[in-house]
């Protein structure tokens, strides 16, 4: 079993009540607040010899929106706490990063923490509105259902590879650093989506998306490989590489055809698992813990 399903399993038994969890965000209906948090470390999800500290701050930044993206909501606060070898440039130029990503998607930054590590960590809560919107979760997949995406899969991974092999600047290494989210489409789907629909972030790779969907739903979601929207030739990339942050969806056909802008890459049918032009895939997402 994947390590950190294995964790999951341990706390879903010890808390008195896990209702709050198994999506990427928690939703307290009371206050129609979507909340997530996220955790990058250095040497685990980044290099510091890749990665200036503005950099490191739009990963850290954007990787946490993102979760809040798929789920619906509208983004609205963050926090940050940050930790590690800093001194006054870099402190500088990662909020900086951050004040300018806070401009764009409409966020604030409320709160945070610092201290001293041998490592830099970066820890970030974020919070988003879903009063008056369709959230998803990611047990609402149905029989008979699209599968459809935002985005590209592979890139990110792809752009990893590219800086391990000495590689400074091409489309993919400025993908890696940058996730490209879309805002946009999750507002429009969340506002006029009529039925439930299950939609995921590719933080962890496409095959997660689509295998915690199975999973959750009780679904056989079946893909075309050639239907899946990318640039890199490398299969595994494309199907099991993370940090892309590309949009997965799973939705009524009736609510599909309102939303031109997603692409189709197969449906959801009776049974279970995940299957990649008709051949059964195994689950192969990010080991958090290796």
């Amino acid at each position: 079993m994947n390590k950190e399903f294995e964790f999951l399993n341990i706390i879903n038994k010890t808390l008195d009540d896990n209702s709050y969890l198994g999506n990427d965000c928690a939703y307290l209906d009371e206050y129609k607040l979507a909340i997530s948090c996220d955790i990058l470390i250095e040497d685990v999800h980044f290099k510091r010899r890749y990665m200036r500290a503005s950099e490191i701050a739009k990963k850290a930044i954007l990787s946490n929106i993102s979760d809040i993206l798929a789920s619906g909501a509208k983004l609205k606060y963050l926090t940050i706490a940050l930790s590690g070898q800093l001194d006054n440039d870099f402190i500088k130029e990662f909020y900086k990063s951050a004040n300018e990503l806070s401009k764009i998607y409409d966020f604030k930054i409320v709160s945070g923490d610092l201290t001293k590590s041998d490592k830099i960590v970066v820890a970030i809560n974020v919070f988003g509105d879903y009063k008056n919107r369709n959230i998803s979760k990611r047990n609402n997949a149905k029989e008979g259902y699209i599968t459809a995406v935002i985005g590209e899969f592979g890139s990110s991974t792809q752009g990893l590879f590219d800086l391990e092999k000495g590689l400074t600047d091409n489309y993919f290494i400025n993908y890696h650093k940058t996730p490209k989210l879309y805002p946009e489409f999750s507002s429009l789907i969340s506002k006029n989506a009529k039925y439930p629909y299950a939609m995921m972030d590719s933080s962890d790779g496409l095959v997660d998306c689509l295998s915690q969907i199975s999973s959750k739903s009780g679904v056989k979601i079946e893909v075309k490989y050639d239907k899946i929207p990318k640039k890199t030739q490398n299969k595994d990339f494309v199907l099991y590489g993370g940090e892309d942050y590309s949009l997965v969806v799973c939705l009524d056909e009736r609510d599909f055809i309102k939303f031109p802008f997603l692409i189709k890459i197969g449906e959801c049918n009776k049974g279970y698992g995940v299957y990649i032009d008709n051949k059964k895939t195994d689950y192969k997402g990010y080991e958090h813990f290796e």
